[in-house]
């Protein structure tokens, strides 16, 4: 339940996710046409938004999950671009109150997309108030306070809602088992980041050769979000040294200046790896003991790191921790002491 005078609460619009980065929303993809990798998920959205519009209806709640970058937020944009409505975004840690929830819900038109990422990170008593929006596009609220309170519910109208988190064993199963639709976003094969990389050279005003492209590309960590960076790094070198064009050389030099190595590893996964195999014999480590060692947040390890570093074989995770693999031995250039 809610009390009215929260219902004026407007904190829980995020200005930092409204208003994107300018050099970002430049390179966004705005259709799925545009949107490159994922072929299944495109398929599949494709079908559901026709379906829904034929309808007039909106489209089921939907659920994205993926390691960060893989372009949660850009699929949320372009589900609204298709649709034709406007989306009003937000992020789970930002809706403090269930006040701050409401202010945006009674402010949605009529099939409009409300993208709330970091989903998993909603208070209890927030996510309570959401459930009946999800099912019934209803709010409850509570005029007065006391014995003569009473409460009534008010109708919202028809939304989409799309959520996204990091951390799918954090959702709680209410929540989850309310989203119709998920989709589960993998790492980018090396040829898809090249060809975003190339495309997002044209919006940025820079020529990436065919070859300085696949150089980037292979280093990027099969992360869009990656391959973009490193293409801003390389145009910077490119603008300072007088270049018309990121080649291999250049993007070769950029890489090397920025501590990248040739597996896309830069110094703190190299740091993981080598603390794992120096300071714990090559583990298990638990993921605690691994984070104190390492001076960094247990999270930015287990969200940001690791992921890509199983993904490439070069950690695995037990029940008893995380473990180096061989190839995180050749990788660093160390003999296994033991049989792994």
């Amino acid at each position: 339940m809610l009390k009215c005078a929260d219902m004026e609460n407007q904190r829980a619009i995020d200005p930092q996710l409204q208003q994107a980065d300018p050099t970002l929303r430049a390179v966004r993809p705005r259709t799925l046409q545009e949107f490159v990798g994922q072929e299944g998920i495109k398929k599949r959205l494709s079908i559901y938004i026709q379906a829904a519009k034929q309808r007039g209806e909106p489209l089921d709640h939907v659920l994205l999950l993926s390691p960060p970058g893989l372009g949660k937020t850009t699929l949320a944009h372009i589900i609204a671009q298709e649709l034709g409505v406007e989306i009003k975004v937000s992020s789970g840690p930002a809706i403090e109150r269930p006040g701050d929830l409401a202010a945006i819900l009674t402010r949605l038109s009529p099939g409009d997309v409300f993208f709330i990422d970091e989903i998993h990170r909603l208070r209890r008593q927030v996510e309570e108030v959401l459930y009946p929006a999800m099912e019934d596009y209803k709010l409850d609220i509570v005029l007065g306070e006391g014995p003569h309170a009473r409460s009534i519910r008010l109708e919202l109208a028809p939304f989409t809602l799309v959520g996204a988190t990091t951390r799918e064993g954090l959702l709680t199963s209410p929540l989850r088992d309310r989203f119709e639709v998920t989709f589960r976003l993998d790492f980018y094969r090396p040829e898809e980041l090249a060809e975003i990389i190339r495309r997002a050279g044209g919006r940025l005003g820079i020529e990436v050769t065919p070859e300085g492209a696949e150089e980037l590309a292979a280093r990027a960590r099969g992360t869009p979000r990656i391959a973009l960076r490193l293409l801003r790094r390389a145009r910077d070198v490119a603008q300072v040294e007088g270049r018309a064009e990121v080649d291999r050389e250049l993007a070769t030099k950029t890489l090397a200046m920025l501590g990248i190595d040739e597996e896309g590893l830069d110094a703190l996964d190299r740091k993981i790896l080598s603390v794992i195999i120096d300071r714990f014999e090559g583990g298990p480590v638990g993921l605690e003991t691994l984070a104190a060692a390492l001076g960094e947040d247990r999270d930015t390890i287990s969200e940001v790191y690791e992921p890509y570093l199983i993904a490439r074989g070069f950690i695995r995770r037990t029940p008893q921790g995380r473990q180096a693999t061989e190839k995180a031995y050749r990788h660093l250039g160390r003999t296994p002491t033991r049989l792994l």
